[in-house]
């Protein structure tokens, strides 16, 4: 199964970052989070890539170019132009980098690999999210269910600590370090689809994913939710980004699952 990565957005909330980078290549650690993002699939036995490049792509196809090299030790002889691997730390990915157009929306990236995915079932997520999903568990899920979608969901912790009051006096009772949030579940990324899902994105490239094709595929009854109750984050702003990076330096990075 080919596992699509959307990593075309401009980022806009992170432009600290983004002016010089697409978001996906902001770096958790030493390695961006896109590479944290195949890590998890490869974790599952998923390893074929197709990521669908815009805003500063250059910098992403750059990076799986020269990949193979960053990650070796390597001897290189100058004076007879030779490059001799010592040891290989790659990973075992096939990855496909696509350009699908500067200001194409999220739908219409995914439409522009149609072929590419032919009549095959495929994985699809965002570039800058990361959870502890069992991928395989997913894929079961929506095996079982046999529909065009699964979206993978979660109920977000809420941002702010609360406090807890006694009835109408005003009294303070005691301080919540996060509660929960409203109860929602909200979409993250995560997918799982069918080739039918190309026939909802009508709009070509100004179509949104999230909106006219998944809505209409929930009207149809052909979208479903793995509910995820473990560890996810997306990486929307500076904090989160800081937030990731100290969970991995304190090796407390749940999505680390490899």
């Amino acid at each position: 199964m080919k596992i699509l990565i959307l990593a075309g957005g401009f980022g806009t909330r992170m432009s600290e970052e983004t002016d010089l980078k697409p978001k996906p290549m902001i770096p958790i650690g030493s390695k961006p989070i896109i590479w944290h993002i195949m890590k998890i699939y490869s974790h599952f036995g998923f390893n074929d890539f197709v990521i669908l490049l815009g805003y500063k792509g250059y910098i992403i196809k750059e990076y799986f170019a020269n990949y193979f090299l960053h990650r070796s030790d390597v001897t290189i002889d100058i004076a007879k132009n030779e490059v001799r691997i010592l040891n290989n730390h790659a990973e075992p990915w096939k990855v496909t980098l696509i350009d699908t157009g500067f200001n194409t929306m999220t739908g219409g990236r995914i439409l522009r690999v149609r072929d590419i995915v032919g009549n095959n079932s495929f994985g699809l997520t965002y570039g800058d999210g990361v959870g502890n999903i069992d991928i395989n568990h997913l894929v079961n899920f929506h095996r079982l269910h046999g529909k065009s979608v699964t979206m993978t969901t979660v109920q977000p912790e809420g941002r702010f600590g609360g406090v807890e009051l006694e009835g109408i006096s005003g009294r303070v009772n005691s301080f919540i370090e996060k509660p929960p949030g409203d109860g929602g579940w909200i979409n993250a990324g995560f997918f799982v689809c069918e080739p039918k899902v190309f026939d909802y994105i009508t709009e070509g490239d100004k179509t949104i994913w999230e909106r006219a094709p998944l809505e209409n595929l929930a009207r149809d009854g052909e979208l479903y939710a793995f509910r995820h109750t473990g560890f996810w984050k997306p990486m929307d702003t500076l904090r989160d980004n800081k937030q990731l990076n100290e969970m991995w330096e304190s090796n407390t990075a749940l999505w680390k699952l490899w």
